[in-house]
């Protein structure tokens, strides 16, 4: 593998930006300053006009695989991934059959060595009757991101709402928990009475079927338990303004045991859009009135929101276009997501800085991943280099399997110019270098 030196480059990186060089030896970074002067060969990159960023590093993606490659596979998202700055990826366990064993989660693992760009770490999943293999994973805690559960309705029998298997998770789990938080029983009930006034249901009814409330009181059972047992909680793609009442940013991100994640598209979108796009962006949890992506800016800013995240989750478009009851819920959003949130550094919404820290710093402080995440010598030299560039999507250009964007058509002011991952320069100005695939994540938990 060559070494590269990245020359002039506008480095941003720990609240500061500054101009300077990076060189890369062995897959990490050897030395930052000013002006370097290497003492062995290396290949060139002219970083200069372009900002070096840590490489993104995404906490909540569905990559599909195994089971429901017809939508999307490993190999074709993590691609994707690393064309728009993502180095790392953080994958969820509704796939096919579910990750209830441990070797089940191996198994993932596997196909990632074998195929990923990028580098990867796979939640062990939860259902009512697998507590014993849940808790197996405790030994594997600085090998594994998380224990994932969702709180509220899923795929198969990925739903725990049993209290008592509840309890049980939360006081066995040596691991950080995520949890998808909305209410079951609420859901129910505000679909009922949805359908009892009218005869055919639209996307403009998500929201008012998974509202406000199943959001909240799923969100504050799950404190509950995170404070009775002491557990770290990570809550999962937040969505509404009553939730920010829950989180706290009196204590520094390390020190927290309980944090919280808002997705990119609950950022950008509000009900309001459902007009327009219909189904393309059912999701789970719903894209609400417009109030609430106001209050998630706000809760993002005062630090209550820990991580920008995607919650990646490709279906196909036939999927997409079904009834509103059967159009299946989640968009594609791991190759756009830097690109959107520097839409909103260009317009002035949040600094770079204050980007970088919500999408690579805060995610490998809240989960402890080893030596990822900064730009720091001796760390694994996950950069991306990115340029006040005009960037459209179009068919041709979305690397999804699904082969569709919600933001076909957008211009975004900068695009993704290179992207190493490990130190290997997997993409650089549209071309691919499949060299290489990533490494499994390691953590740093005692």
């Amino acid at each position: 593998m060559p070494n590269y030196l990245i020359k002039n480059a506008t480095i941003v990186n720990e609240g500061r930006r500054f101009v300077g060089d990076v060189l890369i030896k062995d897959g990490k970074i050897e030395k930052i300053a000013s002006t370097i002067e290497p003492t062995f060969a290396v290949e060139e990159i002219n970083g200069e006009g372009q900002f070096l960023l840590p490489g993104v590093i995404d906490d909540q993606v569905h990559f599909r695989e195994p089971g429901l490659t017809h939508k999307a596979n490993i190999y074709t998202e993590a691609k994707a991934a690393v064309a728009g700055g993502t180095t790392s990826f953080m994958e969820m366990p509704n796939t096919n059959p579910p990750v209830f064993t441990q070797e089940l989660l191996e198994d993932k693992y596997k196909i990632a060595a074998s195929n990923a760009l990028a580098n990867y770490s796979f939640f062990m999943g939860t259902s009512q009757d697998n507590v014993e293999e849940i808790l197996k994973t405790n030994a594997k805690k600085n090998e594994v991101c998380g224990v994932k559960i969702f709180m509220g309705s899923s795929t198969g029998n990925l739903l725990v709402d049993n209290p008592i298997v509840l309890e049980r998770i939360f006081e066995g789990s040596e691991l950080l928990i995520a949890t998808h938080c909305e209410e079951e029983a609420i859901i129910k009930k505000n679909k009922a009475n949805v359908e009892a006034t009218k005869t055919i249901l639209e996307p403009s009814d998500h929201p008012i079927i998974r509202d406000v409330d199943a959001c909240f009181e799923s969100s504050f059972k799950a404190i509950q338990l995170a404070k009775k047992f002491d557990t770290r909680l990570h809550i999962l793609h937040i969505s509404t303004a009553k939730e920010l009442q829950l989180f706290s940013n009196l204590k520094p991100l390390a020190e927290k045991r309980i944090t919280a994640e808002v997705c990119v598209h609950h950022l950008h979108f509000t009900a309001d859009d459902y007009a327009a796009k219909g189904n393309l962006i059912k999701c789970n949890p719903a894209i609400k009135a417009a109030e609430n992506k106001t209050a998630l800016w706000e809760g993002l800013l005062n630090d209550q929101l820990d991580i920008i995240a995607t919650d990646h989750a490709p279906h196909t478009w036939e999927e997409k276009q079904e009834a509103y009851v059967n159009a299946h819920a989640g968009l594609p959003l791991v190759q756009h997501g830097l690109m959107l949130m520097l839409k909103y550094v260009h317009e002035g919404k949040l600094s770079m800085e204050k980007m970088v820290e919500k999408m690579s710093h805060a995610v490998a402080t809240c989960f402890q991943i080893k030596e990822r995440g900064f730009i720091r010598e001796g760390y694994y030299a996950d950069l991306v280099l990115v340029k006040a560039l005009p960037y459209t999507v179009t068919k041709d250009n979305i690397l999804y399997k699904c082969g569709w964007s919600p933001f076909e058509g957008t211009q975004f002011p900068y695009s993704i110019q290179s992207t190493f991952v490990n130190g290997h320069l997997v993409y650089h100005q549209g071309l691919f270098n499949e060299a290489q695939k990533g490494s499994r994540i390691q953590f740093t938990r005692s």
